[in-house]
């Protein structure tokens, strides 16, 4: 685990990264939020994030998140925005609504139907992205490209889920450059659903680009970046 000093020091190089990314293409650094992905991090990581003034964190999964909030509030008092990132299965729908800003990774009308289902129990309205395979790759989860419109259309019907925009995982490159192309398709689905004026739903949001491509993921769109590694080093995927 990294120390305060080293959060900060890599949360000043991203924050500045953003910026830069925002400044070529002629946007207002306002229009992009950075979440620090802690996964596999502790949360003493995230507590330290927070005292650095970083104050969105991302999940992936929903047993890490529900084990980490409750630690990082007491220990922080702060309003920290929680998003889950992850591929969500149906039967952990119940455990993670109502406690996180935003559920990124919908990959079928079915989860919604569930996400909606358990809000209506809570009586809360649950915002969610519809998770893209922007890219086709067999490994990822994530609709089609030719199947997010009819799944707009269904998941709009529903009461207590609201479709805030798109979000999807480019392929790992060691040319992040390459990944333009899915990002500046993610963007032009999104223009396109938009145009569509369908009730219920915005295409304000596109969660796109992480560590190693967030700048160009910035230039074609992104108003979500998702950042771990930039932030709280490499994980250790032995334990």
């Amino acid at each position: 685990m990294l120390t305060k000093q080293e959060i900060q020091h890599n949360l000043d190089i991203v924050n500045k990264q953003i910026a830069d990314a925002c400044l070529k293409s002629g946007r207002s650094r306002d229009e992009v939020e950075l979440i620090a992905v802690s996964k596999m991090n502790p949360a003493e990581a995230v507590i330290m994030a927070s005292e650095c003034g970083q104050l969105i964190f991302g999940e992936n999964k929903v047993q890490e998140l529900c084990g980490k909030q409750p630690e990082v509030a007491e220990a922080t008092g702060k309003e920290i925005e929680w998003h889950l990132i992850g591929h969500l299965q149906t039967n952990k729908v119940k455990d993670v609504v109502g406690k996180v800003r935003l559920i990124h990774s919908v990959d079928s009308v079915h989860l919604a139907e569930a996400i909606d289902k358990e809000s209506a129990k809570k009586a809360v309205i649950s915002d969610i992205l519809l998770e893209v395979n922007i890219a086709g790759e067999e490994s990822k989860y994530g609709l089609k490209p030719d199947e997010v419109l009819a799944a707009v259309t269904e998941i709009a019907k529903l009461k207590n889920v609201r479709i805030k925009g798109l979000m999807t995982v480019a392929p790992i490159s060691d040319n992040p450059v390459s990944n333009r192309i899915y990002f500046k398709n993610l963007k032009n689905l999104s223009v396109d659903i938009g145009s569509k004026n369908i009730d219920n739903i915005s295409m304000d949001v596109l969660s796109m680009g992480m560590t190693q491509d967030f700048e160009t993921a910035i230039e074609e769109g992104a108003t979500y970046v998702r950042v771990g590694t930039g932030i709280f080093g490499a994980r250790d995927y032995s334990k």
